[in-house]
Parts: C-alpha cells; sequence; structure tokens
C-alpha cells in the first residue's frame, strides 16, 4: 500500500491515479475529502501531513512526500513512518537544488527535506523537477480574455516538464526498491522562453497569442493584488531573473526512467486547451 501526500496536487493526483492503474492500494492524504475529487478506488483519508499524527501508516509500504504539503514536519512524518514500518519515501524535490536560482530560502527548504529523508533511514530517492508545465494554468484568466499574455522576463528559458512525467516516475520509484537512494533530475526535452511557451499555447488553442514584457515589480505587485501569498512571486520571479541570464537545465532522465521520451510542453498545451478556452 502506497500513501500519497498532496493527492489532489497536480502531481500527486496523477500519481494516485497511475498507481490505481497498476493494480496497488493507495491511500490518498486529503484535509477536505468530501471536496477531494479523488477516485473511489482510493482509500481517501482526512488527514494533515503538516500534522504526522494525523497520518494513517500501518500497512503502508512507501510514501510520495509533497514538501508543500508537509511544510516543516518532514522529520516527524518520517520518524513515525519508520516506527510503523515503511520501508522507502519518494520526495518531490526541485531542480534548484542541485542548479540554484532565486531566493535561496526556497532552494534552502527542498535540501533541508532532502537531508530529512536521508537521515531517517528509510529508503528514499529524490525527485527534482524543473517547473511544471501545470503552472502556465496561471495565464489562462489572460488568454481568456483576449491574446496577450504579461508578464516579467519574456526571455527566461527553462525546460519545462509534463506533471504526468513526475508522476510516471514518482510510481516507478514508489514501487521499485532498486530506484532506492538515487537523485533523478526531471526536465522536459526542450529549453523553452516564455515567449516560446505562449506561442506554442496559441498553436494549441488556434489563437495567436503575444507574449509581453512587463517590468518585475509591477508583476509583483499584481499578484499580490489577486490575493496571492507574498512568496509566489517572490520565487516566480527570483527564479526567472536568474533564468533569463542562464537558461536551466535540460536532462535525459525522465527518458532514462520511463524508456521513451519526455512529454513535451506541445502535448501538455493541446491537453490542457479547454482551461484557455472561453
Amino acid at each position: 500500500m502506497f500513501l500519497v501526500t498532496g493527492a489532489t496536487g497536480s502531481v500527486g493526483r496523477t500519481a494516485v491515479d497511475l498507481l490505481l492503474a497498476q493494480g496497488h492500494k493507495v491511500v490518498a492524504v486529503t484535509r477536505d475529502p468530501s471536496h477531494s475529487g479523488l477516485p473511489g478506488e482510493a482509500q481517501v483519508v482526512a488527514g494533515d501531513p503538516s500534522r504526522p499524527e494525523t497520518l494513517a501508516l500501518n500497512g503502508v509500504e512507501a510514501i510520495l512526500l509533497a514538501p508543500r504539503a508537509v511544510g516543516s514536519a518532514t522529520a516527524e512524518l518520517l520518524s513515525l513512518a519508520a516506527a510503523h514500518g515503511v520501508r522507502r519515501v519518494v520526495v518531490l524535490s526541485a531542480a534548484t537544488v542541485e542548479y540554484p536560482v532565486g531566493l535561496p530560502r526556497f532552494m534552502e527548504h527542498f535540501k533541508s527535506v532532502e537531508a530529512d529523508a536521508k537521515a531517517s533511514g528509510l529508503e528514499w530517492a529524490f525527485l527534482r523537477s524543473t517547473d511544471y508545465a501545470a503552472n502556465t494554468i496561471a495565464w489562462a484568466p489572460q488568454v481568456r480574455a483576449g491574446n496577450v499574455v504579461r508578464g516579467a522576463y519574456g526571455n527566461a528559458a527553462t525546460s519545462t516538464v509534463h506533471e504526468r512525467d513526475v508522476a510516471a516516475v514518482a510510481v516507478r520509484a514508489l514501487v521499485d526498491s532498486g530506484r532506492a537512494g538515487r537523485s533523478y533530475l526531471l526536465t522536459g526535452s526542450e529549453s523553452l522562453s516564455q515567449y516560446d511557451k505562449v506561442r506554442l499555447l496559441g498553436e494549441a488553442i488556434g489563437k495567436e497569442l503575444t507574449f509581453v514584457e512587463m517590468p518585475p515589480e509591477q508583476v509583483h505587485q499584481a499578484m499580490l493584488a489577486q490575493g496571492l501569498p507574498a512568496d509566489v512571486p517572490e520565487r516566480l520571479l527570483g527564479s526567472l531573473a536568474d533564468y533569463a541570464v542562464q537558461a536551466g537545465p535540460t536532462s535525459d532522465d525522465v527518458e532514462m526512467v520511463l524508456g521513451r521520451p519526455a512529454l513535451t510542453f506541445a502535448q501538455w498545451a493541446t491537453e490542457r486547451a479547454a482551461a484557455f478556452r472561453i
């Protein structure tokens, strides 16, 4: 049986589906089961990963750990997991651990989670991902309203990873103990600027889109005005500023694990086109 934290997130939700499709038992943790939308085949439980005592760990073989869901409780959770006979933990980490960009405190959080996993005594695997393609859903309101996407650092380039690839690698690492003790750099196969991504998104929805660059501070204030927590624009803009100077990394780890090329941003945009249409 596998326990998935962050089960309603873009990676966690897909991992739940993949595990179930392979015939595994899944405990999907969510703070609000009544609005989770998780499949009935999963054992959906109310729990708060940042309060490990609320989680049911009996019979769990491995945990998919989403650091944002667990917060500062990683060491406590994994200590409790070890006491209940859990064998492995797969951490949804970030490429910034290996390729630092942006404000150091965001990278340090992931490094701390990885250190807690190594110290736990559990088998571990780290999935150090670049930015998820799903992050561009944030452009949807602008795209539905017109033909212009406004943002900062248009030349910032990353090899954006499809969240389904991250989930697929996570499932391999959860199920296969032979992948323990390894860190995987999960990226797409193609480095794309924000101009590129907007163009590809426009092609996917049949609409000519343009990216218009704005001053970072203006973007920062606009994001705060939307009600986003302060760390969201700080994380985003700090990373983009560095990626505008030097493109993010590109790896073939997805293909190495899954035996097929990484899914492209164009594929993701085609799959999610409905989210950008009126």
